[in-house]
């Protein structure tokens, strides 16, 4: 039976490891894993010869900000920068959109804006925020992937953070139809204002502590309720040891970190007015990077994902503590972390499990994130040993704004498949998703 598109490779990422394979496609989906020299009819095949071919990237963790902030991104943009850099598939964040997705009326908003502008598929996380429990059922049903809260301030006044006896009553009523709750985790009792608009100020006024706090009060919570919970781009490593422990105590608690704390440190910050590395929680030192690393080999951190918050440029103006937090790497995810996961001893197998097999199982989200019979046929052509100098104007997002700039990565996305088809970049033919029940 003849095949829609054959994709060969010397280096296909598959499941147990990295060797040379013929990827088959029907229909959208991967029909067969073959030995690289055989010869499976197609209407179309594509060689890649030492270019590496990967799952798309699963990315759980990005700011649309469509409807009602499209200035600041919005879907068409945001995926197209997605497939540039290997992204086959995002999980929309609840806010930073007006409405925020804490209602159904307002999830309803948010498909319609995302409907035909979409180059790539795109999922969306609820949100729970004080007042809206009742929404979270039917939420849940109308498939959204899990529900997002807050222990401190999200810096937008429609999101507020869950004081801890409603977050309570979240993780409960979430728990009870066995939901996903995902957590900025960062303790409002602990954190301060900056004393200036430098770096430091504003790192002292987000300690490792602050993260920590919030990270053990999430703990006990899931173990009170029973609820599956996700900590969200966690940046200090002291947060490693309780979060091990809860793991080996068998709670279903899991944590993601982003190519920003895996790849910068406060010392790479030029000075007070480059906010382009304001994020939080913040960027740490060195010794606090690796250590993140080694609590993502040790599997206590699973996935790595680019938490892109963009904004306009005029709300990256001024200094650490007036500009708004929030790092733009949608493109630039895989290469970053590539560049320190190679340093490191990692191979591309293990990226892949972290940027594309782990997001997809932590969200549920069906056939995606691995090159396997019955999986979307979504592929990445990955140049791993090309290198490129990041050109801010190269970037497919809003706004042409990255700590990145001027640095040096390896590994270059060639092109990106979505079920099959190549990604041009003109044609949207991304889907909506919806949440699966399938482990």
């Amino acid at each position: 039976m003849t095949y829609d598109l054959v994709i060969r490779s010397l280096r296909t990422v598959l499941p147990d490891g990295e060797r040379p394979a013929a990827v088959a496609v029907r229909d959208g989906l991967i029909a067969a894993v073959e030995a690289y020299d055989a010869a499976p009819p197609a209407a179309s095949t594509v060689d890649l010869g030492a270019t590496a071919l990967l799952p798309g990237l699963v990315d759980t963790h990005v700011h649309v900000n469509e409807p009602g902030r499209t200035e600041w991104e919005g879907f068409a943009t945001a995926t197209r920068a997605a497939a540039a850099g290997g992204v086959t598939t995002l999980i929309d964040m609840p806010l930073n959109s007006l409405p925020p997705t804490v209602t159904s009326s307002a999830l309803a908003e948010k498909r319609a804006a995302a409907a035909r502008a979409c180059h790539v598929d795109v999922g969306f996380w609820g949100g729970a925020i004080p007042g809206n429990a009742a929404e979270l059922r039917p939420l849940h049903e109308e498939g959204v992937f899990g529900f997002k809260c807050f222990t401190s301030d999200s810096g937008v006044p429609e999101f507020p953070p869950l004081p801890p006896s409603e977050m309570r009553a979240a993780f409960r009523e979430i728990a009870a139809f066995g939901g996903l709750v995902i957590v900025h985790a960062e303790d409002p009792e602990t954190l301060t204002v900056p004393t200036g608009g430098h770096y430091p100020a504003f790192l002292a006024s987000r300690p490792p502590s602050a993260e920590r706090r919030a990270v053990e009060h999430v703990i006990r919570t899931a173990r009170d309720t029973g609820a599956r919970a996700h900590i969200l781009h966690l940046s200090a490593a002291d947060c490693l040891d309780p979060l091990a422990e809860a793991q080996a105590e068998g709670l279903p608690i899991t944590a993601e970190t982003c190519p920003h704390y895996l790849t910068l440190s406060a010392d790479d910050v030029p000075g007070p007015d480059v906010t382009s590395y304001k994020c939080c929680p913040p960027i740490r030192d060195p010794a606090n990077r690796e250590r993140l690393w080694d609590g993502l080999a040790a599997g206590i951190v699973s996935c790595v994902v680019s938490d892109h918050s963009p904004c306009t440029p005029e709300l990256k103006k001024g200094d650490f503590a007036t500009a708004w937090g929030g790092i733009s790497s949608l493109q630039l995810g895989l290469p970053a972390v590539w560049t320190a996961a190679r340093a490191r001893g990692h191979d591309l197998r293990t990226v892949a499990r972290w940027m594309s097999e782990a997001p997809a199982a932590l969200a549920r989200v069906p056939r995606k994130g691995r090159i396997a019979p019955g999986h979307d046929a979504d592929l990445v052509a990955f140049a791993a040993d090309d290198t490129f100098t990041v050109d801010p104007s190269a970037l497919h997002h809003r706004h042409p704004v990255t700590p990145y700039a001027g640095r040096t990565l390896a590994g270059t996305v060639q092109a990106t498949w979505l079920r099959g088809v190549r990604v041009d970049g003109r044609t949207p033919t991304g889907r909506l998703l919806t949440r699966s029940e399938t482990p």
